[in-house]
């Protein structure tokens, strides 16, 4: 098969959809690679890497749409990649088409295929090619979260783990899947006070056990949301609905109550964002204050650490795009039902239903 990976073009993200070492196994067996120069250049790889595993490289993202079968990317096409899709092409990326009509009906109009990664599903319901990155952006959240209560950046002037007598910040993380759970590691190994809450009463045993009481475990409630961020120094959102906009558990009558210096971390942008008040950011201007509250709502956190989250990505994402490469799209499909559920976009439809239920 040709597979096409273009430069991402997302604002300051720097990840690749395949590094060096993914092209050696795909030329390996008998595919064609042709990776568009520079691509690989953020994360340490330059063209002269790809050359050596084999990949022919393209002089412009045009080329290497024109002529790929699958095209493997990182981030969500933007719109001038979406014109240059055409039907019958198989895109391969993450897509969170929920919180992005224009990106959906410019893939419907495109006539391509489209598997997102974030909803592809294992054998045990979870998400393999979302998990990496959400572990990479819980555990960055944390840090930046730390960074962002410093005064110069807005925050309350809290130190995150405290010192001896003076008490640490208070962290409130919202969602304890993949990312919460990696949030919560890091926070807790900064030595804050962290007070965990979900819907799930396994997961909230689970995390107890875990941490062996170092987390304070709730049940979600927008009593217990109020209650719980009113006096918090951060709090980050990692609720996720797979394919499904996030719901939005802190409203902005909430957000209103807030410490002025509060700061929020919104990891389910994504999907929408899971506070009321949240919108899109980037890397160049990632964060902005409303009603006194620090917002940081950047949409791909994972590229901060371009060559760690390349790398962790790679490793999740070779095995399906060996599969589809060797056996082809609906073969591939037939014999793994979870690779399936990640079809989002098909000959002009939206297919995904909860991605269809979102965008209605």
């Amino acid at each position: 098969m040709r597979i096409g990976v273009p430069k991402e073009i997302k604002v300051h993200e720097y990840r690749v959809g395949l590094v060096p070492a993914s092209v050696r196994e795909l030329v390996g067996h008998g595919h064609e690679v042709r990776v568009e120069t520079g691509a690989g250049a953020g994360i340490g790889c330059p063209d002269a890497d790809y050359r050596e595993a084999g990949a022919t490289i393209a002089a412009s993202a045009a080329e290497v749409f024109g002529e790929a079968e699958l095209i493997v990317k990182v981030k969500e096409p933007q719109l001038p990649e979406c014109a240059l899709l055409r039907a019958g092409q198989l895109l391969f990326t993450y897509l969170h088409l929920a919180a992005d009509r224009p990106q959906a009906e410019a893939l419907v109009a495109s006539g391509a295929q489209a598997i997102a990664y974030e909803t592809v599903t294992a054998s045990d319901g979870s998400l393999p090619l979302l998990t990496p990155m959400s572990e990479v952006a819980g555990r960055m959240s944390v840090h930046v979260g730390a960074g962002l209560l410093h005064k110069a950046a807005g925050g309350r002037g809290v130190l995150l783990g405290g010192v001896p007598g003076v008490p640490p910040a208070k962290v409130v993380i919202l969602g304890c899947g993949v990312a919460g759970t990696h949030a919560a590691e890091m926070a807790v190994g900064m030595r804050a006070s962290v007070t965990a809450i979900d819907r799930s009463l396994k997961r909230l045993r689970e995390l107890d056990q875990q941490f062996r009481g170092d987390v304070h475990t709730l049940y979600s409630t927008a009593d217990a949301i109020e209650r719980e961020i009113r006096d918090a120094d951060l709090v980050i959102g990692a609720v996720l609905v797979p394919g499904a906009s996030a719901p939005r558990l802190v409203t902005e009558a909430m957000v209103r109550g807030l410490r002025p210096g509060t700061v929020l971390v919104d990891i389910a942008i994504d999907q929408g964002g899971c506070f009321e008040t949240s919108r899109p950011t980037t890397h160049a201007d990632p964060t902005f204050v409303k009603h006194g509250v620090v917002h940081y709502c950047v949409t791909n956190m994972p590229g901060a650490v371009a060559r760690s989250s390349a790398f962790a990505l790679n490793h999740a994402t070779l095995p399906y795009v060996q599969a589809i490469a060797g056996l082809g799209w609906e073969a591939a499909a037939a014999r793994d039902p979870g690779l399936a559920a990640g079809l989002n976009v098909s000959a002009g439809r939206i297919v995904h239903p909860a991605v269809a239920r979102a965008l209605t």
